[in-house]
């Protein structure tokens, strides 16, 4: 829920005629809102006062996998998302880095918009396909794959010592309620996409080639991105109704990507060396207390955020892009205490989706924000900024009910590397 964030990196698609007529709609028909024409080969993505270049997205455009950062952290954000925490348990090293270069050889395969392996039909009648089939026909819809490691992950396979001092177990702020059943992970991927038949088929593939060595502790859809990486775009709106994450960074800010995304040579000891060029994330599962909300009355709900709920102006300002005046917010109002200036500089690179699971049993929505947040220290990044939010009067309609933290490690590089090499290979 915060109002900062910051993200660069120049992304190319490759495209593909006719669009999905899934990228249409919602998960399940959900109508909620949170909140380059190409010939033949890649065309750079343009900019075009949306996340989605309308070319691009006409034609179900893929992202390129390889690269020096992992795609899905700066890349232009698509509006459907999985997102699925894993636990290891295999004990054997050499067959959890064999899953790592089958899930790799997998995900190239299908953000380029192709099958896994032999595909989901036309192979041995006596044996299950290597593909389950249900994104047959679609496109890649700008699907991007992306690893995390969790802290758990390096009590196992002898990696203690190779374990980053910025992946720390996060606190406990004001107002958490975690779930378990909806925290932690030993590693993850978040899926994003355009369709979201494509997000889900990539998460099940993956989970169905990693059978016996991991299974998923948790996952989460979401729709309706909540902030954008693209600039001079129109800025999302989260499930309260307000645009969220106006400041975030941009993917073609180099230098803000540099500064408060992208792991350094500096920023790591030598053990932990093959962070450089990773990041790493922040996952929480907040909670919204809508029909509280709902009730609330606009002026009050205008002076809780510190912006109005139309244009999105801060407070005593006329656009949205106008620089706050902090101190004409009331001293517990959201932005006030999420921005920047109140947190030593502090900023985050926010990939946000709404959700809605259901109901909670007493008649109210399970609804709310997955909160993504990357950065390059999260010592520096989401952990001040959220204590800073603790008398944050927002915390009244919200509660975090589910958390987790990941290292990114950097991009694939090529068609022989494969994620966590770096990690992974005495030879890295």
């Amino acid at each position: 829920m915060t109002d900062t964030t910051d993200t660069t990196q120049s992304t190319e698609v490759a495209g593909n005629p006719a669009p999905s007529r899934r990228s249409l709609i919602g998960w399940g028909g959900a109508g909620l809102a949170l909140g380059a024409a190409a010939a033949g080969g890649a065309v750079a993505m343009t900019r075009a006062g949306n996340d989605v270049d309308p070319a691009a997205a006409e034609a179900g455009a893929a992202i390129a996998f390889h690269g020096t950062h992992q795609a899905g952290i700066s890349t232009p954000v698509q509006d459907r998302l999985h997102f699925a925490a894993f636990d290891v348990k295999t004990d054997d090293r050499a067959e959890f880095v064999q899953m790592l270069k089958d899930w790799t050889e997998a995900a190239r395969r299908m953000t380029a918009g192709h099958t896994v392996g032999e595909g989901a039909y036309g192979g041995l009648a006596e044996a299950p396909p290597d593909d389950t089939g249900e994104a047959l026909g679609l496109k890649p819809s700008r699907l991007t794959l992306t690893i995390g490691f969790g802290p758990t992950l390096f009590e196992k396979f002898g990696l203690a010592d190779q374990r980053p001092e910025a992946l720390v177990e996060l606190p406990k702020f004001a107002g958490d309620n975690l779930d378990k059943n909806r925290s932690g992970g030993d590693l993850c991927v978040q899926a994003c996409a355009d369709d979201p038949q494509v997000a889900v088929h990539a998460i099940r593939n993956l989970a169905r080639i990693g059978f016996g060595k991991v299974v998923i502790r948790w996952s989460q859809l979401g729709f309706g991105k909540t902030s954008s990486t693209t600039p001079d775009a129109q800025t999302p709106r989260n499930l309260m109704g307000f645009k969220d994450g106006t400041r975030n960074i941009a993917g073609t800010e180099t230098d803000r990507l540099k500064k408060f995304v992208w792991v350094g040579e500096r920023d790591v000891e030598e053990e932990s060396a093959w962070m450089t060029g990773g990041s790493y994330l922040v996952a929480r599962r907040i909670r919204m207390n809508v029909e509280t909300w709902d009730r609330t009355p606009l002026q009050e709900q205008e002076d809780i955020f510190g912006r109005d709920k139309g244009e999105g102006a801060p407070v005593g300002k006329a656009k949205e892009r106008d620089e706050p005046f902090l101190k004409a917010m009331k001293p517990d109002a959201h932005v006030r205490l999420a921005h920047p200036d109140s947190n030593n500089g502090a900023t985050i690179l926010r990939r946000g989706y709404s959700f809605t699971d259901g109901t909670d049993g007493l008649g109210r929505l399970d609804a709310g924000l997955f909160f993504l947040a990357y950065q390059r220290d999260v010592r520096k990044g989401f952990i001040p900024i959220q204590r800073s939010l603790a008398i944050d009067v927002l915390n009244e309609y919200i509660q975090h009910v589910g958390s987790a933290i990941f290292a990114i490690p950097p991009g694939v590089r090529d068609k022989d590397d494969w994620w966590g090499r770096t990690l992974f290979s005495k030879e890295a």
